[in-house]
């Protein structure tokens, strides 16, 4: 484990389990701990390590017509399952970093009616995409956790709706070319969000008749609130971070012209509605588009 009370001091608000599921339920019991004695949320991937182990795709019609190793979406739902139980008994808050299966967020509403202080989050690309998407083998839609079936797809667009998920994420984990333009099983999970997340996320939010409002608040006040940050609303005294959007501006995904370390995007060529054209960041302007 990393320092955690020296993290805490240098102002860490949170710890997470990075790209993989901590494996061992002891060593994240004692992390939960840790986390709980210093007030921080621990944000973990929730796949069970045993079931996905080599795994690239879901289990499914899409991956055995392929002939891609997959993985059950239950790996989903029995890690959840785990991290939630192991928080609940250290007294921890526990944010799931992307829930994208139907079993996940039944396991999340089960805990909430508990009292578990646990939030999640998901991806416009989870919301928008499902596991046909990687037919032809196209890399740039192999993601950690995969994308699942249109059942999953269409719960998430539900959990989106009634509140279970908490946050718009961007999944920004962009890889270089040469990691992607490699045959499907050795390319590297991973993808480009970070630019397209407002666009994508208010087109999915509309999918699912989210109001507006409450999409902006899941990419900016919430997740601020999660992890007790300053940020998330205008106001005399508040951080002056700022976009300005145009809704109802269109334009098409051209990922090579992202300013992103990767271009690598699963939505690149497609039309999109909704454009950012300022960004300030502590007063300054750090984009004009």
């Amino acid at each position: 484990l990393a320092e955690v009370a020296l993290m805490k001091a240098a102002g860490a608000v949170g710890i997470a389990t990075g790209r993989r599921q901590i494996a061992s339920a002891a060593v994240m019991h004692r992390l939960l701990q840790y986390a709980a004695a210093f007030d921080l949320v621990t944000v973990v991937h929730a796949e069970d390590a045993a079931l996905t182990e080599g795994a690239e795709a879901t289990t499914g019609e899409t991956a055995t017509r392929l002939g891609l190793a997959s993985a059950p979406a239950i790996a989903e739902a029995v890690a959840i399952a785990r991290d939630v139980r192991l928080a609940e008994a250290a007294g921890a808050q526990l944010h799931i970093h992307q829930v994208t299966t139907a079993e996940g967020l039944d396991v999340i509403r089960a805990a909430r009616a508990r009292g578990a202080r646990i939030t999640c989050g998901t991806a416009p690309a989870y919301l928008l995409l499902n596991d046909e998407a990687v037919t032809g083998y196209r890399t740039f839609t192999r993601l950690s956790p995969p994308l699942r079936a249109e059942d999953d797809r269409r719960a998430l667009l539900a959990g989106l709706a009634d509140g279970t998920i908490d946050c718009l994420t961007s999944a920004h984990d962009p890889r270089a070319q040469d990691e992607k333009r490699l045959p499907f099983a050795q390319a590297a999970p991973g993808m480009s969000g970070a630019e397209t997340l407002l666009a994508f996320g208010i087109s999915a939010g509309e999918n699912a008749g989210t109001p507006l409002t409450r999409l902006i608040a899941m990419m900016s006040a919430t997740p601020a609130a999660i992890f007790g940050v300053p940020g998330g609303n205008l106001g005399v005294g508040a951080p002056a971070d700022i976009v300005l959007f145009d809704p109802g501006a269109p334009w098409r995904v051209d990922a090579s012209k992202f300013v992103s370390a990767g271009d690598n995007t699963p939505f690149d060529g497609l039309p999109v509605q909704g454009r950012v054209r300022w960004t300030v960041k502590g007063g300054e302007i750090a984009f004009a588009g």
